[in-house]
């Protein structure tokens, strides 16, 4: 066992020593030793029952036979890090929970892990690890939280934070707003709808890295917990095979993933985070793969916010097993790969149905016949750009305004707040990429606040900065080369004319080359928007958009 070289032999008796001072007995020395990571805290509402879930882990993992270890990972919320400067350190968290999963595991080799999971960055954060260690992994969610119930009708956060426009512009009273404040998070979980958290609860599923229901069990459930426990006794069969990330982790399972996002309609952060994972599987993933995927990938699912259903509907609906069996048996993922319960995707998945097709529907009457998600290129981003078309109005699939140029988030914010945005417009957010903000900041607060003031259909926003799962309209991110790094966006001027065709995957601003290369040799960098501390750090090392924005290592050619 790998554990053995933490406890075993003469040499190891102080070792031991230690291990009696926290209660262990030489019977639980004897077993397989379990690492199990919980990002529980009490300030992310999707991990706040954590405690349950791992003391669920910890029992199936004795029921099998061995000795569960519990350590922490941390976990940011993207709703309370929003629109200031904590949003910074909300992409560069996934980091920190990569590398401090490794610390732990390498400097006490256990023999597998359960690593314990909710929010946003943590999914990824743990997965990389999973793929950068490669001993038996399994992961399990912490599950989305259940809708809240506003008038009559189900609600998730991005309603409240589409309601701050609303108000603004008259469409809501306060009085209204304040009795949405007190509903639409009714308890523990992943905020409801297919923002990042629950995308990437549902991905884990098609990656092969977690059992069938991981994605979309609320976390409220008896059914999560029964989940958590058996994935405590998985763990322990995943040692005795010796079954590893990397047997799983494969080209397969990457493609399966990709084919998953696209027929979900998820967010656009997967985009960074299954490239980001990938590289440390050793598998490539590139835009043209993403494009190519969703070019034949029809989208099945309209949740929140780019419909009325939400995760607990999708999970009532046959889940993600159910959307999968669509998917292989039309040719459009691999069946083959192999999964965490030791068994193929399509023995996982052979006996799933859609009990509800209002909610998923079948590949021959999809809501389109091309996957939620676009990667957009042109003059502005040579290098890319993303867009979740899912949640686009179909007026707004073609686009030309004119170009409305903000350096920050909240002098975009300020502007619509104020009355200064018109229909029609581009709203231009740069200096917000990796680099530059640094961190890349998501932008739901001007997303949000664009479709509180009714403009969501009639204006266009484009930075290199990045969305939350929960943003919805003509938003289009990640572009690349990113401001700071002297890409094309810091370029552009007030009163240039972009246009849009996301069909066409085009974003181009209409300025010639020369043009282009003119202004672009009068660019100045700007000084660095922070000096000191991890995030100094990051922005020296972190890589473009395109690559997953993952930290650069020396050998690396990108």
């Amino acid at each position: 066992m790998r554990s053995d070289a933490m406890k075993k032999g003469l040499q190891k008796a102080p070792h031991r020593s230690l291990f009696k001072a926290l209660g262990l007995t030489d019977q639980e020395l004897g077993r397989p030793m379990i690492g199990v990571v919980n990002s529980f805290n009490e300030i992310v509402p999707g991990h706040m029952h954590l405690r349950e879930i791992s003391e669920a882990v910890k029992a199936g993992v004795r029921i099998n036979g061995g000795t569960p270890i519990e350590y922490p990972s941390i976990a940011v919320c993207d709703g309370i890090a929003m629109n200031h400067d904590g949003m910074k350190y909300s992409l560069a968290s996934r980091e920190i929970i990569a590398d401090s999963v490794e610390v732990m595991s390498m400097a006490h080799p256990f023999d597998g892990l359960v690593l314990i999971t909710a929010c946003d960055k943590v999914v990824p954060g743990m997965l990389m690890a999973a793929a950068r260690l490669d001993i038996p992994t399994i992961i399990i969610s912490g599950g989305p939280m259940l809708a809240g119930s506003f008038k009559g009708r189900d609600v998730s956060v991005s309603n409240i934070f589409e309601a701050i426009g609303a108000v603004k512009s008259g469409r809501m009273s306060e009085s209204d707003m304040s009795e949405l404040e007190e509903v639409v998070c009714p308890g523990c979980g992943s905020c409801a709808g297919m923002f990042t958290a629950n995308s990437m609860g549902c991905l884990t599923e098609a990656l092969g890295m977690a059992l069938p229901g991981n994605g979309t069990l609320p976390a409220v459930s008896a059914a999560r917990r029964r989940l958590a426990k058996l994935t405590g006794m998985r763990i322990m069969d995943l040692v005795k095979e010796n079954l590893c990330p990397s047997d799983i982790m494969t080209k397969k399972a990457f493609i399966n993933g990709l084919a998953l996002d696209m027929a979900l309609g998820c967010s656009t952060n997967t985009v960074l985070h299954l490239p980001a994972i990938a590289y440390e599987a050793g598998v490539k993933i590139n835009l043209d793969q993403i494009n190519e995927i969703s070019s034949k990938t029809p989208n099945l699912c309209k949740l929140s916010p780019n419909g009325t259903h939400h995760v607990q509907d999708l999970d009532e609906a046959g889940g993600v097993s159910a959307v999968l069996r669509q998917l292989v048996e039309h040719g459009l993922a691999d069946g083959s790969a192999l999964t965490v319960t030791g068994k193929t995707l399509w023995k996982n998945i052979e006996n799933a149905a859609i009990s509800r097709n209002e909610v998923i529907r079948n590949v021959d009457d999809p809501y389109s016949s091309t996957g939620g998600i676009a990667i957009l290129y042109g003059n502005i981003a040579p290098g890319g750009a993303v867009v979740k078309k899912a949640g686009v109005a179909p007026e707004m699939l073609k686009h030309r305004g004119t170009a409305r140029i903000f350096n920050s988030e909240e002098d975009a914010v300020a502007a619509m707040m104020s009355n200064q945005i018109r229909k029609g417009d581009v709203i231009v957010i740069r200096y917000e990429g990796p680099k530059g903000s640094p961190g890349m900041r998501e932008m739901l607060t001007p997303t949000a606040t664009l479709a509180g003031l009714g403009l969501d259909k009639e204006v266009a926003l484009i930075t290199d900065g990045r969305f939350s799962g929960a943003s919805r309209g003509a938003s289009i991110g990640h572009v690349t080369p990113e401001a700071a790094l002297g890409g094309p966006l810091a370029a552009l001027k007030e009163g240039d004319i972009i246009s849009i065709d996301i069909p066409a995957c085009s974003l181009n601003a209409d300025l010639s080359q020369e043009e282009l290369t003119n202004r672009l040799a009068k660019w100045e960098m700007p000084e660095p928007k922070v000096k000191k501390g991890y995030l100094a750090r990051y922005a020296e090392l972190v890589t473009s958009a395109g690559t997953g924005a993952v930290l650069k290592k020396k050998t690396d050619s990108f």
